[in-house]
């Protein structure tokens, strides 16, 4: 059985960056007929707060990316001290005392040596008394024994990766105040929960060497790793700073439509062309890890614009009836609206704006040298209701009586009607328009 979770910190809404993995892990589990676990890592407790679970289940819901169960670590703390516990007896785990000032200096004097700053591992030559006499001064905390080996795994999108653990320093995982750290609760998650594949971005890396090791000291057995590659901007720049104006949450409320997301996310840093697809099932089909490479990924999201358009000027009329009722365009016109509207929107708000302008008229826009044109020609428009046959008829009437033809005759005639240099086909606007302010 395929597992697999998407395990975000409620500290925060979704951003592009958190639904490219828990798109990539979902599509994993989709295809095998597996499972796929939302967890939710909020063993800080100060940072993480109700609201941000909400939305990460909204926004998870709203994508379609649903999930088979739900799991969260601060309702799992009697099980990492278990194995805490176990880990102090083995060895695993040993006892330090060093301030952040301490360790500090450390670290200034090991690169004055020209040595990389590797923890010195100085509290495990510590004697019992010399514990004792700490603990009465100090809080002690727990750092995680490395084998100092090469850990190695085959990667789903790196390839081979191999990681010296020797240069890399014992990772703190209880802090002196008790609370368990990322990297030991996700591994002693992983392993009781029965994760086979985990999907993450490429910062996780060396996360990962430690994991491993962690995880075989359980006993476990690790899971298949994978390491998609992080995003930047439209110019290559760091995009850490910006994904708080990237919420998921954001993006739908100015009008992105989730196949547009989906779609682009699916595709982004791999071989594959971005086309957009109107189901999970679809994007589904022609995903694969395989496809994807480590180098950094551009995101702009401008990019989501066009396949937002081309998904809503292809949904079918009864996927957006009720909208349309809504801004109260009368039921015998709703359809008729639709078909004139869609292939000049991009969000499905911009329907608003096409409907006011058949309700309400538009301002008109006149220039100067079209003045007496425009208001010969309005003398010869005749009121409201007007049916497909109205524009051709009447701008056959304004060319016989001013002479004038092609986009001299058109456009000036377009400009007054709507507003708008483009639009809809005039002889399918027509019919709509409830009022013409340029009569007068």
């Amino acid at each position: 059985m395929t597992v697999t979770r998407f395990a975000p910190s409620p500290t925060g809404y979704i951003h592009v960056g958190n639904l490219r993995t828990a798109l990539m892990n979902y599509l994993i589990a989709r295809k095998a007929g597996g499972t796929f676990i939302l967890r939710l890592d909020d063993t800080d407790q100060e940072r993480s707060r109700q609201e941000y679970i909400d939305g990460i289940k909204a926004d998870l819901d709203w994508l379609g990316l649903h999930w088979d169960r739900i799991e969260q670590q601060s309702l799992r703390l009697g099980r990492y001290a278990e194995v805490a516990a176990g880990m102090r007896k083995s060895g695993d785990l040993y006892e330090v005392f060093e301030t952040p000032v301490e360790l500090d200096l450390k670290r200034k004097k090991l690169l004055n040596m020209g040595r990389p700053p590797v923890y010195d591992r100085a509290g495990l030559a510590l004697t019992a008394a010399e514990k004792d006499r700490l603990r009465a001064e100090r809080e002690g905390y727990w750092r995680f024994r490395l084998d100092q080996q090469r850990t190695e795994w085959e990667d789903g999108i790196l390839g081979p990766v191999s990681i010296d653990t020797a240069s890399v320093s014992d990772p703190v995982l209880i802090r002196a105040d008790g609370q368990v750290l990322y990297t030991f609760a996700s591994s002693v998650d992983d392993v009781d929960m029965g994760i086979t594949h985990i999907v993450r971005g490429a910062d996780h890396v060396t996360n990962t060497a430690t994991q491993i090791q962690i995880m075989r000291a359980m006993g476990g057995t690790p899971p298949a790793f994978a390491h998609h590659s992080l995003l930047t901007g439209p110019q290559g720049e760091g995009l850490s700073k910006r994904l708080g104006t990237l919420s998921l949450r954001d993006l739908r409320a100015q009008g992105v439509a989730k196949e547009a997301l989906l779609s682009l996310m699916a595709r982004l840093g791999s071989s594959q062309p971005v086309e957009l697809r109107m189901t999970l099932d679809e994007i589904a089909e022609g995903f694969d890890l395989s496809q994807f490479g480590a180098a950094p990924t551009r995101f702009d999201a401008d990019d989501l614009w066009p396949l937002t358009r081309a998904r809503n000027q292809a949904l079918p009329f009864p996927a957006v009836r009720e909208r349309i009722l809504a801004l109260g365009v009368p039921a015998e016109m709703a359809e008729r609206f639709w078909r004139v509207a869609s292939a000049n929107i991009t969000t499905l708000a911009d329907l608003e704006h096409w409907w006011r302008l058949a309700r309400d008229g538009a301002e008109p826009v006149v220039a100067p040298e079209d003045r007496a044109f425009v208001a010969e020609a309005m003398a010869l428009l005749p009121a409201p209701p007007y049916t497909e046959a109205t524009w051709a008829e009447w701008t056959a009437q304004v060319k016989d009586a001013t002479g004038r033809k092609g986009k001299a005759l058109f456009m000036p005639l377009r400009l007054a009607l709507t507003g708008e240099a483009s639009g809809p086909d005039m002889a399918d606007l027509m019919p709509l328009l409830r009022t013409v302010r340029s009569r007068g």
